[in-house]
């Protein structure tokens, strides 16, 4: 999952340095959705790691 948002973030910035800034703002958007989809799942599963270990 981390990875698309990287990936989404890199077509960002050259579509930003091409001057296409209708796809560079989606992309943007794209990748914060993605991220913060990613660190809700990374600290799920931190939580549920740790009520397992006990």
């Amino acid at each position: 999952m981390l990875h698309y948002a990287i990936v989404f973030l890199i077509i960002a910035l050259v579509a930003a340095l091409l001057g296409f800034t209708g796809i560079a703002a989606s992309a943007v958007g794209i990748a914060k959705i993605l991220f913060y989809i990613f660190i809700l799942l990374f600290l799920a599963s931190l939580i549920v790691g740790m009520i397992r270990r006990r």
